[in-house]
């Protein structure tokens, strides 16, 4: 029996729809940590974040934005399974050698609340859907030219926008949040106009060279 040929599939967008799911997953891991930009502060899943932005902009730039924004909508499969996951995996009662240090330091890092866990959904699917709408619109009907001008909006506004959603999803309510807003909105908008252009164009260059197609 002859096996049917795998339908053709480009390889830039292979490559990069399992390094979208993969950032998906860690960017809620990432988001435990608070790092220190000289003096901005800012959660560390701002990074995974950022290359969300840069992978589905780029897959806009290279394959259109129908395409981007199925990779944005199937990337809630990856992040839902993975809430559900960590929701069993804590659900379930430790080996009883386990460290108790250890096991306080995974409780601490995997846990959440329902909020939170929605307010990521939420904040993850507008602001990417978003950043695609833009990133796209920017280009209008010619070919594509200032790449890194068009990322660097569509980052900073989709930025603004998932900083808004999220905090506010997660914790109004529970305490002030506007000084909490303001810094990480801050903190965003200059690292989305800082690394989002250069990331953007490093991509759409690196996916055409795995394509094989002219630049």
């Amino acid at each position: 029996m002859t096996t049917p040929a795998a339908p053709a599939f480009p390889r830039s967008l292979f490559v990069y729809s399992i390094f979208y799911g993969g950032m998906v997953c860690v960017a809620g891991v990432l988001a435990n940590k608070q790092v220190a930009l000289g003096p901005l502060g800012v959660e560390a899943g701002i990074f995974a974040f950022l290359m969300l932005v840069a992978s589905s902009s780029a897959v806009a730039e290279l394959f259109g934005r129908e395409t981007a924004n199925k990779l944005v909508l199937f990337g809630f499969i990856p992040l839902v399974f993975s809430i559900l996951l960590a929701i069993l995996v804590l659900a379930l009662p430790a080996a009883h050698d386990m460290p108790a240090d250890r096991l306080g330091a995974f409780n601490t890092v995997m846990g959440g609340t329902p909020r939170i866990w929605a307010a990521g959904i939420v904040a993850y699917g507008i602001s990417q859907y978003l950043n695609v709408t833009i990133f796209s619109a920017l280009r209008g009907k010619g070919e594509g030219r200032m790449i890194w001008l068009r990322a660097g909006i569509a980052a900073i506004l989709s930025q603004v926008v998932d900083t808004l959603l999220f905090i506010t999803i997660s914790f109004y309510g529970e305490f002030p949040i506007t000084d909490l807003l303001i810094g990480q909105m801050v903190a965003k908008i200059v690292l989305s106009a800082v690394l989002v252009p250069v990331l953007v164009q490093l991509f759409v260059s690196l996916g055409r060279r795995l394509d094989g197609t002219p630049r």
